[in-house]
Formats: structure tokens, C-alpha cells, sequence
């Protein structure tokens, strides 16, 4: 999943940066409104992160602006202030969450996962495929009754992939909602990593989870969405 944090406090910003990309997040940084502005209409994220003081501008005007413009993307306010009207005012913005400074990173992270499970196209806890099961709040992935432990970016290229299971999935597409904007492209990290992921998912007598489209990319295997027969039904 992909992140903006939008934070002028350069060494705050490095750190969140870090720690998010740590617990699996593609993030990007943006120090001012203009270059967060910009990211927003190139990139479609999955939360924002917003500071409120800002060098060229305010937080609440930005956020106010992506909702004039029909922009649903979830949004965390960042702030030092910690009075009543300065929460108010952050949610009337229309963010949907609000977090003081100094703060833990634990409630960060916390706040984060719940607003990336908002999406409307999101409207389970649980992503389940076949004998797939994937929970963004645990990051846990089991198949069948086996809990299968992936790596923060494994976790993160199987939950893009379920979250639209019927979807042809291209390189392109996985690099921009999983990777960050540093990553140059030029290196074959989506097929390892896709690799890596049918070899620690497979199963005897059970179909790949990840299937190849030649010539355009990857879905989950079309077996995983076929729903299971009633008790008693035969196919």
C-alpha cells in the first residue's frame, strides 16, 4: 500500500519514512503543499499523512482542497497543537483522524492501518480467496489453516493483488502501489518478489495463488475465486 507523508520537519519526515517502509508501506515525503499537491494528482495513495504547519501553506487548506475536488483518499492530521479547535477544525477539513505530537509510532501505525481498511471497496476485515486468507490488521496470511510468514513487501504485494482479486495486475501498476518513488524500475523486484511469493504460498494439491498473464502481468489464480460448494453440493 502507498503512503504520502506531508511533513516539513525534514529529520520527523525521514523517520516516518523509515518506519513506515519498515512495517511494509511504499511512502513518500513531501516538505511543502505544492509538492504534495502535485503527488496527490500523480499518484493515487491509499492514506495521507498531513502535518498542518507547513512552510507554504496549512494543512487544513490542503486537506479542505482534495475534498473540493472530490479526493476521498483517508487522511491523518499531524499537528504540535492539541486544542479542541484545532481538532474540530481538522476533521470539518475532512480529515479522518487526528494525532498530536509528540506521539508513540505504535498509535502511528495503528491509525494508518485503520484508515487504509476504510476504502469502500474494502468492505471486509478479512481478504479471502479460495483457501487464501489475508488480515491487513494482524498482517497475518494463512492458507487453509496455515499461517504463512511473509516479509512486509511480500505482505503488501499479495494485499494490493487480493484487494482486486478479478484484475490483471501489471508490473507498472505493482511498482507504483508498492513500491516508492525512489525506486528507479530498472531491476526485475516485481517477479522476485511474485516468485517469492507462489514458492512460500504453495500447497500440495492446491492450484498457485499468483498466476502469470503472459504479456501483462499477474492476478490470483481464477480457481481462488470460484466460490466452495455447499456442504453436501457436488460440482
Amino acid at each position: 500500500m502507498r503512503l504520502l507523508v506531508v511533513e516539513d520537519d525534514v529529520a520527523l519526515g525521514q523517520i516516518l519514512v523509515r518506519g513506515l517502509s519498515e512495517e511494509g508501506y511504499a511512502v513518500d515525503l513531501a516538505t511543502r503543499v505544492v509538492d504534495a499537491r502535485h503527488n496527490a494528482e500523480t499518484h493515487q495513495y491509499d492514506s495521507l499523512v498531513i502535518d498542518i504547519g507547513l512552510p507554504d501553506g496549512n494543512g487544513l487548506d490542503l486537506c479542505r482542497e482534495l475534498r473540493d475536488r472530490g479526493d476521498q483518499t483517508p487522511i491523518l492530521m499531524l499537528t504540535a497543537r492539541d486544542g479542541l479547535s484545532d481538532k474540530v477544525g481538522g476533521l470539518d477539513a475532512g480529515a479522518d483522524d487526528y494525532l498530536t505530537k509528540p506521539f508513540d509510532f505504535p498509535e502511528l501505525t495503528a491509525r494508518v492501518r485503520a484508515l487504509t481498511r476504510r476504502p469502500p471497496q474494502t468492505h471486509k476485515t478479512v481478504l479471502e480467496a479460495g483457501d487464501l486468507s489475508l488480515d491487513p490488521a494482524s498482517r497475518r496470511v494463512w492458507r487453509g489453516a496455515i499461517i504463512v510468514p511473509l516479509t512486509a513487501r511480500e505482505f503488501s504485494l499479495l494485499e494490493h493483488i487480493m484487494r482486486d482479486p478479478d484484475a490483471i495486475h501489471t508490473r507498472t501498476d505493482l511498482l507504483e502501489s508498492v513500491w516508492d518513488a525512489n525506486y528507479d524500475g530498472v531491476s526485475n523486484v516485481v517477479d522476485v518478489h511474485v516468485a517469492n511469493l507462489r514458492r512460500k504460498l504453495e500447497m500440495p494439491d492446491s492450484v498457485s495463488v499468483i498466476e502469470t498473464v503472459r504479456g501483462a502481468g499477474y492476478r490470483l489464480h481464477p480457481e481462488l475465486l470460484v466460490p466452495a460448494p455447499a456442504p453436501g453440493q457436488t460440482t
